[in-house]
């Protein structure tokens, strides 16, 4: 099972880099954009097809080395298999 894991800073902790992005496009006109927030998105082969056993294995990943969980927060979805087709379904977020 193909799976996407958006990890995104948790409330609270200064985001430097969305900072930084959101006065460059400030600075190039688009002003409006507003409580700027940077993540990072990992895709990944999973073997299985029961929701709940892959969706526990990718939290045990996240646990363990993809994620910092002191300040980081992160969500499990389905994804489309990057060979075409599909459509990206929630797993779980934390």
């Amino acid at each position: 099972m193909r799976v996407r894991v958006l990890v995104r800073l948790k409330p609270g902790i200064m985001d430097v880099q969305g900072t930084a992005i959101q006065r460059a496009l400030a600075g190039l006109g688009f002003a409006e954009a507003g409580d700027l927030r940077v993540g990072k998105v990992i895709e990944l082969d999973v073997p299985g097809s029961d929701l709940a056993s892959v969706r526990g294995r990718v939290d045990e990943m996240c646990r363990k080395l993809l994620v910092n969980p002191v300040l980081e927060d992160w969500s499990v979805e389905a994804a489309p298999d990057h060979r075409g087709g599909g459509v990206a379904a929630p797993l779980s977020a934390r």
